[in-house]
C-alpha cells in the first residue's frame, strides 16, 4: 500500500485523519473536503508557536463544522527550547542570510501531528502545504521519520481547487464558516512564529520590486528607529541565552523580549531570493529581530570560549547543518550526529555579551566569561613579561613557508 494517499487509492482505508488546522480559508476547506472525499472523521490540530494570533476562533470554527476532537496546543516553550536554541548553537543560516524561521517550526508540527494520530487512533495526517513549496517536504519527511507507515493526505496535490476564488465558491457551496473581512486583502502570504514572520507573493514575486514599507509588521524602519542606541547584556549557559540584563528568562520569553527590542530598533529585516528544495527560486522577505540579536551574541561569546579549530570546524559544518533543516531533515540521523558534535562544543560556552542596538544594527561591544580562552598577557601589544617569545615566530614562519619557497624556486627556474 502506498504511503502517500492519492486520488485512486482505496479511501475506505482512511477512517480518521489529523489535520494541521489554522481555521483559515485553506484548511477549513480541507476539513470539509476530507470529510466528503474520504468519508472520514477529522481531528484538528492547531499549534501556538507564538504567531501572535488569537486561536480561539480556530476552535469555534472547528466546533461549528462538527469536529469532535480539537487540539490547540501551546508549544512556544518547546519550540524555542528544543528546536530554535539547538539550531542557534550551530549559528545556522541558509545561503548566507536566512535564519530558517519557517523551516525550524515544521519538524515540531510534524512531531505533534504524529503524537495526536497515535493518541486518537488516526490512520492518516493531512496538511495545507502546496505542491510547489518546501513545507510539504518538511511535514512529510518529519512524519515518516517518526511513523514510517503513516498515511499522508496532501489535498493541494490531489484536488482541482486551484485558487482563492474556487476555494471561496467551495466554502459557500458547503456552508463552511469563513470570515469575510472588509477592506483590501493583504497581497502577501504570511507565516509567523516566535522566531520570525515571512512574506511571499504579491509584489514580491518580481525580485526587482522593493518591499513596500507598510508590509513590515514587527520592526520599525531603521530610518525611523530611535536616535539613541540601547545596550543589552545577554547571559549564556552552555551556548544558550539564559538571562537578559541580569534577569533569568525562559526560552520563549527570551525570544519574545529580544523580538520586542529588536523591532524597536529596526533589526532583522531580510529580502532574499532563495533556492527551494523542490527546484525553483523563490523571493521572500523575513523579519527575525530576536534571532538576529541571538546569532550575533552567540558568535561573540563563542569567540572567547571556543578553541580555534573547534570554531572553524563548526563553521565548516554549519552550511550542511542549515541545509538539512531547510530541506526538512531535522529528524534524520545525520542531523542528530551533527547536533551531538555541536552540543559537545557548547559545554564551556558560558558568559555574558554586551550588545548595542542601533538603527538596524546589532553591535558587539563587550564579552566576558569565566571559561574564556582569551589571555590578555599573551595578546597584549605591551610588554608581556616573557609569556610569549616573539623569536619563536621566525621558525614557525619558515616551516610554513617551506613548500611555498620550493614552489617559487621551481617556477623561477
Amino acid at each position: 500500500m502506498s504511503d502517500v494517499t492519492s486520488a485512486g487509492d482505496n479511501h475506505a482505508d482512511i477512517k480518521k485523519v489529523v489535520l494541521a488546522y489554522s481555521g483559515g480559508l485553506d484548511t477549513s476547506v480541507i476539513l470539509k473536503w476530507l470529510e466528503l472525499e474520504y468519508g472520514c472523521e477529522v481531528v484538528t490540530f492547531t499549534a501556538d508557536l507564538g504567531q501572535g494570533e488569537e486561536l480561539d476562533p480556530a476552535r469555534a470554527k472547528a466546533e461549528a463544522m462538527g469536529v469532535k476532537e480539537i487540539y490547540i496546543d501551546d508549544l512556544r516553550e518547546e519550540f524555542v527550547r528544543d528546536f530554535v536554541y539547538p539550531m542557534f548553537r550551530a549559528n545556522a543560516i541558509y545561503e548566507g542570510v536566512y535564519l530558517l524561521g519557517t523551516s525550524i517550526a515544521r519538524p515540531l508540527i510534524a512531531k505533534r501531528l504524529i503524537e495526536i494520530a497515535r493518541e486518537t487512533g488516526a490512520d492518516a495526517i493531512s496538511h495545507g502545504a502546496t505542491g510547489k513549496g518546501n513545507d510539504q517536504v518538511r511535514f512529510e519527511l518529519g512524519a515518516y521519520a517518526l511513523e514510517p507507515d503513516i498515511k499522508v493526505i496532501a489535498p493541494w496535490r490531489e484536488w482541482d481547487l486551484g485558487g482563492r476564488e474556487t476555494l471561496l465558491a467551495y466554502a459557500d457551496k458547503h456552508n463552511i464558516p469563513i470570515e469575510k473581512t472588509r477592506g483590501a486583502k493583504s497581497p502577501f502570504s504570511q507565516d509567523a512564529n516566535l522566531l520570525h514572520i515571512s512574506y511571499e507573493g504579491g509584489p514580491l514575486e518580481d525580485p526587482a520590486n522593493e518591499p513596500p514599507s507598510e508590509m513590515w509588521r514587527w520592526s520599525s524602519s531603521p530610518e525611523f528607529a530611535p536616535n539613541e542606541g540601547q545596550y543589552i547584556e545577554i547571559g549564556y549557559e552552555n551556548g544558550d541565552p539564559a538571562s537578559l540584563d541580569g534577569k533569568t528568562l525562559s526560552p520563549a520569553t527570551m525570544l519574545a523580549e529580544l523580538n520586542r527590542l529588536g523591532g524597536i530598533h529596526g533589526i532583522g529585516r531580510l529580502d532574499m531570493v532563495e533556492n527551494r528544495f523542490v527546484g525553483m527560486k523563490s523571493r521572500g522577505a523575513y523579519e527575525t529581530p530576536g534571532g538576529t540579536i541571538m546569532l550575533t551574541g552567540h558568535r561573540a561569546i563563542e569567540s572567547i570560549c571556543l578553541d580555534r579549530e573547534v570554531a572553524h570546524l563548526k563553521d565548516e559544518l554549519m552550511p550542511r547543518y542549515a541545509k538539512l533543516i531547510y530541506n526538512g531533515f531535522w529528524w534524520a540521523p545525520e542531523r542528530h550526529m551533527l547536533q551531538a558534535a555541536i552540543d559537545y562544543s557548547q559545554a564551556r560556552v558560558n558568559g555574558t555579551v554586551t550588545l548595542k542596538l542601533y538603527k538596524g544594527n546589532v553591535m558587539v561591544v563587550g564579552r566576558t566569561s569565566a571559561d574564556t580562552l582569551f589571555d590578555e598577557k599573551i595578546a597584549t601589544f605591551e610588554d608581556d613579561g616573557g609569556t610569549y617569545d616573539q623569536a619563536d615566530a621566525a621558525g614557525f614562519i619558515k616551516l610554513n613557508a617551506l613548500r611555498l619557497r620550493n614552489l617559487a624556486r621551481r617556477d623561477l627556474r
